[in-house]
Parts: structure tokens; C-alpha cells; sequence
């Protein structure tokens, strides 16, 4: 378990480095890395260069240091051969293990970056051994070489002496080039996992006689993330604070945590709405020297956790989960809704940075803890839209008009009659009802034909499959297809329409996805199976397209009509305006009691 030789006396050795492994026995957590290489020395199997990647302290440089040892031991006698398992007294395992070795050389490739640095390499590389079997080196954080650098190491890495090994070590990998990693067998050490931490540090801490607390062990599990080192260190660190003993209370006050079951409380207050309540607990968990940016990752976590055994319960059955977070969030999980934690889950991940850079943690914690409780009483958006869609808008105010009503009797009434009658028999426009029935007809072409473009569709679904394309964009306008419909009416052209398949030509404004899209909403709408196909021909016109030379063509015919005619002449300078489809009652006639829908110019009277 520790690389120290027995009996050896000195100065304190922290645990990280008293306790590193000296053997593949001792590695925890790499099970497929100690086993591959374990077969590869055991058979002599073995490449002339190694790249190990992986997070902090999960044991890159000690592996390196483990793989020398294998292949240079010569055992208690002096006679021994490469082996798995390293003796750990022989005067090649002992100096390496001091790293005093003269032909195990370590170089920091972060402060040794150069060109220089690697052409001093390879020309050592030449010369045999002085007293190992194989000179092995091992260059830590490999990725920090330069480019050149890097490109005179190639074709030593690729034909290296037979009596030379190449250790590489780094926790960027994809910075290191592809020319590099082929010459390379790659190893990944994993993160170690929670539970193998824990029994870890339990054997670390009754090696060193110190009492510590399951859950104390857990918490300093929990904060190393899969790093063996820096969960020593913790270990470290809390035997000291607690002079010979770890608790959970020294390690939560050490280390900024909260409580567990005050975050659950919290957690609870929040979804359920409680403002008030979630601030005096995280009032309660400051006081107690609770870090405001650690509370908030325990709710992520709780979040997750929430939301994990909502869609896997399983997950909540499991023994590393402890008992308070099984039992109450299998309870939070059957309540709320995956939108509400999926929501919570995003409002959190944003406020965590704002924490994080805020000049007060406290109170931007605070202010999260706000927005979340008032989130949880907003409606899900799927009830929100089933009730819009029913007519229920707040307020009691009852629906839009239907988008064919513009041009009706509301529509002239919106546009405003004016009290006076209008001249009399002659047929010229007026301020009263005959100049209201001259704004509808004006108006009432362009709205009619924007609907099956621009507005949208009935929520139903489609009793049977859509005939044409104009049905297609109903359907998807129907099911809030918003971004899919409008794909369809403005950037494809139709080449060929059948039930069951469509063939198209789509411009380059449309998504590379959009024909398994439109596939894939129309079969879950219909319950029929089609097909969407790409075609280069060059298809009809846009349905946007079509929908205004429509409009235009009836604008056209408008202004043939004697009666617009006649009120060109009456009005000199004005012209022909589209009304929107959707004026406020409130509009009525414009100054002089002209219509709003004609820009007047100068008129006589």
C-alpha cells in the first residue's frame, strides 16, 4: 500500500505520498488497466510506448513509476526477470521508488516545453542502461509540448531502441496530436467511484490508528470526485482538524458543506413554493459555515438524483445512496412533474455561476432560492397551452377572432363607422357604412389568404391524412410545429404530392433534418407510415410564395374595381394599404374620419 521501504524512519510523509501505491495490487479502481498490463509484462507483450490519460490523482505517475518497476525488478537473489508483481527490495525497485534511478528519468513537460528539451532526450535515448534491464522515461503532462517539440519526438517514438520505453502521462489528451497517440498504446484511468473511496480512506485511516465516521468518510468521498489524492489530502487535512479523530461535523465545517438533511428541507421549501421557509434554512446553513455555491451544487445533485429515479427507480434502490435521499426523494420523485424538475434542474445551473461571480454569494443565493419557488407555481407548458387553446386566456377575455373573420361585420365595425351618412346615390365613399364596406372589401383578399401561412391552425388532430401540402402545414401548425411549419412554407418546393409520400425540393434555409422530421410528424399524427424524399427537380413555387402572388393578384383586381378606382381620384396620393389583421377596437376613423387603412395625402374639400 505504500511505496516507503519497511523500517525506513524520517520526517512526516503526507498520505498521498506515504500511501501510493508500489504495486498493481494496490491500484483501486483501474481493474482493465491492471489487468491488460499485468498479461502484457506476464507474457512479454510489451509496446515501446505508453500514454496514460485521466483526471487528477487517479495515478497516471504512479502507474508510470509501477510499469518501470515491473520491467527493471531483478528480485531479492538479483536474478528475477520483468514481473507484475514488483518486489519492492531490490536495488532497482528501491531507487526507483526514491526516484533516484539513473535510467528512469521524469521530465515535466510543463516546464520543459521546448525543442531543446526534447533533442536532449533523444540523444540520450542511443546509450544503453547504466544498471536497469530497460531505461524507461516518463513524461508527465505530455500535452504542454510544443509543436515542434512534438515532431522531433515522432520517429524516435516510432523506432525506438529495444532497450528504451516511453511512459506518457496527461489529463488533456485531446491536445495531444494524432501522430503522437498512434504510436502509443492508450490506457484511461477512470475516475474511482464513490464507495471505493470510502472503503479506501476507512483502511488509510485505521492504518494510521485515527477513529473516523462513516459518513465523515463518505463526505471527503464525495468532494475528492474520483480522485484518489485529493481525497487523501482532505483525510489529511480533517485528521488534523479533529487531532486524531474525523468526524461529519468537522469535515462538513471544513470543507463549506451543508447539512444533507437540510438541503432535502430546502429542497422540499423551493418545489413546493415556500419562499420564505428555504431562505431561513439557507440562513440557517450559512450561519453554521455552509458555503451559498455549495448549497446550490447539493440542490443540482438532489436535482439529479430527483429527477433520475423519476425516470429509473432503481436508481433510489441503490445501497450508495443514503437512507434520508432514498426515502425522500422517492417521495419527491411520484409528486413532481419532470418539467418542474427539468426546470428547477436549468435555474439552478444558471444561478450556480451567478453565485460564483457575485460580489455577495449570500444574497444572489438567496435570490435563486426566489426565482425557484416562484417557478414552481408556473403552470406546466403542456396544461398552459391545452388551456389557451380551450379559450381559457386570463383575465376572462375570450378569444382572438378566427383569422377568416377579418372583412366580416366586426372588422368594418373595428375599422369605425362614422356617425354622418355618406353622399347620397352617387356611389362616392363617405364617412359611414359605405366606407366601412369599402375598407372590408380592400382588406378582406390579403387577410383571407394569410391564415394557411401565417396563422396558425385548429389544435385538433387531423381526422384522416392531409390531401395537399397546405394540409401538411395545417397539421403542423395544429401541433406547434412552429419552426417545422415554417421550414415548409417558406424554404421547400413541391415536386410531387401522394398519400404516403412526398417529394421535394428544399432551399438551403432548410434544416438537414427536415425531411425525417417532417417523416416522423406526420406518421406519429396519422398513424400512417410516410416517406419524404429529396428531390433536385424544381418543384412548384413556396406556399409563402404562392400565398402572395395570390394577394398581389387580388390587390391587382382591386385596383381595376371602379369603386377603388373612384376613390383614387377622390384622394389624390393615396394608396393601397393592407389592415392588420387583428386592429384594436379602439381605432376607429383616422383624422376627418378617413379610414386608417389609406396614408392620405393633400385632398380638397
Amino acid at each position: 500500500m505504500t511505496d516507503q521501504p519497511d523500517g525506513a524512519q524520517g520526517p512526516y510523509r503526507v498520505l498521498a505520498r506515504k500511501y501510493r501505491p508500489a504495486s498493481f495490487g494496490d491500484l483501486i479502481g483501474q481493474d482493465a488497466l491492471v489487468r491488460t498490463l499485468t498479461n502484457a509484462i506476464e507474457s512479454g507483450r510489451l509496446a515501446q510506448a505508453y500514454i496514460l490519460t485521466g483526471v487528477r490523482g487517479v495515478g497516471k505517475t504512479t502507474t508510470a513509476r509501477i510499469i518501470a518497476r515491473s520491467l527493471n525488478c531483478i528480485g531479492a537473489d538479483g536474478t528475477g526477470a520483468a514481473t507484475a508483481t514488483p518486489c519492492g527490495i531490490c536495488a532497482n525497485c528501491v531507487a526507483i521508488a526514491g526516484d533516484r534511478h539513473v535510467d528512469v528519468i521524469e521530465m515535466d513537460a510543463a516546464s520543459r516545453t521546448g525543442i531543446d528539451d526534447i533533442r536532449e532526450l533523444i540523444e540520450s535515448v542511443r546509450y544503453r542502461p547504466v544498471q536497469a534491464r530497460k531505461k524507461v522515461y516518463i513524461v508527465d503532462e505530455v500535452h504542454m509540448l510544443s509543436k515542434q517539440a512534438f515532431n522531433g519526438l515522432l520517429k524516435t517514438l516510432e523506432e525506438p531502441p529495444e532497450h528504451v520505453v516511453f511512459i506518457f502521462a496527461t489529463t488533456e489528451i485531446r491536445k495531444v496530436p494524432v501522430t503522437v497517440l498512434s504510436r502509443c498504446q492508450r490506457f484511461d484511468l477512470r475516475r474511482v467511484e464513490q464507495g471505493v473511496l470510502k472503503s479506501h480512506f476507512a483502511r488509510v485511516a485505521e492504518a494510521e490508528g485515527v477513529e473516523a465516521e462513516d459518513k465523515a468518510l463518505a463526505a471527503i468521498a464525495r468532494a475528492a470526485d474520483g480522485s484518489v489524492r485529493d481525497g487523501l489530502s482532505l483525510l489529511d487535512q480533517a485528521i488534523a482538524l479533529g487531532d486524531g479523530g474525523v468526524t461529519q461535523a468537522q469535515v462538513r465545517e471544513m470543507l463549506g458543506l451543508a447539512d444533507r438533511i437540510q438541503v432535502l428541507d430546502l429542497f422540499e421549501a423551493v418545489m413546493r413554493g415556500r419562499a420564505p421557509e428555504a431562505l431561513a434554512i439557507l440562513g440557517d446553513l450559512h450561519s453554521a459555515g455552509a458555503d451559498p455555491a455549495v448549497v446550490l451544487q447539493d440542490l443540482l445533485e438532489l436535482t439529479h438524483l430527483v429527477t433520475k429515479g423519476k425516470l429509473a427507480p432503481a436508481t433510489l434502490e441503490s445501497d450508495e445512496v443514503p437512507e434520508a435521499e432514498r426515502v425522500r426523494g422517492k417521495a419527491q420523485a411520484e409528486v413532481l412533474a419532470l418539467a418542474a424538475l427539468t426546470r428547477t434542474w436549468q435555474i439552478l445551473l444558471k444561478g450556480l455561476d451567478e453565485v460564483r461571480a457575485a460580489p455577495s454569494p449570500l444574497r444572489a443565493a438567496e435570490m435563486v432560492l426566489i426565482r425557484l419557488a416562484y417557478a414552481s407555481e408556473l403552470p406546466n407548458p403542456a396544461d398552459l397551452v391545452a388551456r389557451l387553446s380551450h379559450g381559457g386566456q386570463a383575465g376572462g377575455e375570450s378569444p382572438p377572432p378566427a383569422p377568416g373573420e377579418a372583412g366580416s361585420e366586426a372588422g368594418a365595425k373595428a375599422v369605425g363607422q362614422g356617425p354622418g351618412p355618406g353622399p347620397s346615390g352617387d356611389g362616392a365613399p363617405g364617412k359611414g357604412a359605405p366606407r366601412a364596406a369599402l375598407v372590408a372589401r380592400v382588406t378582406a383578399p390579403n387577410q383571407a389568404a394569410a391564415p394557411s401561412i401565417e396563422q396558425p391552425a385548429s389544435e385538433s388532430r387531423p381526422a384522416s391524412a392531409p390531401g395537399d401540402l397546405a394540409q401538411v402545414l395545417a397539421l403542423l401548425r395544429a401541433r406547434r410545429e412552429t419552426i417545422l411549419a415554417n421550414h415548409l412554407a417558406g424554404d421547400v418546393h413541391l415536386v410531387r404530392f401522394e398519400r404516403g409520400r412526398i417529394e421535394v425540393n428544399p432551399s438551403a434555409r432548410a434544416p438537414r433534418n427536415f425531411a425525417g422530421d417532417l417523416s416522423r410528424v406526420l406518421q406519429e399524427a396519422t398513424g400512417e407510415r410516410w416517406v419524404v424524399t429529396i428531390s433536385q427537380a424544381q418543384g412548384e413555387a413556396t406556399l409563402r410564395d404562392q400565398a402572395r402572388e395570390a394577394a398581389e393578384q387580388d390587390r391587382e383586381a382591386l385596383l381595376r374595381d371602379p369603386l377603388v378606382h373612384a376613390v383614387m381620384e377622390t384622394f389624390p396620393g393615396a394608396r393601397l394599404c393592407d389592415r392588420p389583421p387583428s386592429a384594436p377596437p379602439a381605432v376607429a376613423d383616422g383624422p376627418d374620419g378617413a379610414p386608417p387603412d389609406f396614408d392620405q395625402g393633400e385632398r380638397s374639400e
